[in-house]
């Protein structure tokens, strides 16, 4: 079963988190962002099956963060906005919107009009690859790369970290990544937990204190994509300074010797 993933981009949290909860109780995957920077760097890695993008953010044009990510040509695009003029909405259907909604609106129109764009996926594929710096998963060659090194995985363990990835921090039940992990098993739920384990074992520093692979009491599983960041941007920090301290080194190695000494 291929998940929908949705990315929303909204400056206004209520309501972000109103289009999320919506999205959500309909069985979508859903992540959002606050500000065209943060779903720029999101998008970098991985880009939604639709994104929905408010023309009026925090830090910049939402319908300039629409036409860069029309230019990828991997998302469906909706613009909400307070700009309703005839213009307007031409001018964001040429910068590769495939639907443009008025503010305000209603949460019928909202959820059939995603349901409208997701209807022109038809059979499209789950992406090939997901990238995320330290952590890389090619479902072509079912192989995955963490920290530079490939992991010896089986397939159920490859199939849950593939799901748990693909969501992008979205908490899921357990018997949804039973759904998504493994379509064709009938199997019990709880079963989950014992895959589970068996993954942070290989992937966790510490698996009895798991942080890639999160608890979440009450629903089931989440991907900690912010601990992921954090190792990428303290690799990024390791790298940097090795680089100067190799390059001070090269340095101090041609001053002459009397001058070292002073």
């Amino acid at each position: 079963m291929v998940s929908i993933h949705i990315s929303i981009v909204e400056g206004n949290p209520h309501l972000r988190s109103l289009l999320a909860w919506h999205l959500q109780q309909a069985g979508y995957l859903v992540n959002q962002s606050a500000t065209l920077q943060s779903a720029r760097q999101t998008f970098l890695h991985r880009q939604p099956t639709l994104a929905i993008i408010d023309s009026d953010l925090p830090d910049g044009d939402g319908i300039e963060l629409c036409r860069w990510l029309y230019q990828q040509k991997h998302s469906l695009i909706l613009i909400l906005s307070a700009r309703n003029g005839e213009k307007d909405v031409v001018n964001g259907l040429k910068a590769g919107a495939d639907d443009y909604l008025k503010k305000p609106f209603g949460m019928q129109e909202f959820m059939a009009r995603v349901e409208v764009l997701t209807r022109r996926l038809g059979s499209r594929a789950a992406p090939l690859h997901l990238d995320y710096g330290q952590l890389k998963i090619d479902l072509a060659q079912r192989r995955v790369q963490f920290r530079g090194e490939y992991i010896e995985l089986t397939p159920q363990e490859f199939s849950l970290l593939y799901v748990l990835a693909q969501a992008e921090g979205t908490p899921l039940s357990r018997a949804d990544l039973l759904r998504r992990a493994w379509p064709e098993e009938i199997d019990n739920p709880r079963t989950i937990d014992t895959h589970v384990l068996s993954l942070r074992k290989k992937i966790e520093t510490d698996p009895r204190q798991p942080n890639l692979i999160q608890t979440v009491r009450n629903v089931g599983y989440r991907f900690n994509l912010e601990m992921l960041a954090e190792i990428n941007s303290a690799l990024e920090a390791n790298i940097i300074a090795s680089t100067k301290g190799n390059h001070n080194g090269h340095s101090m190695s041609k001053i002459p010797a009397h001058n070292v000494s002073r």
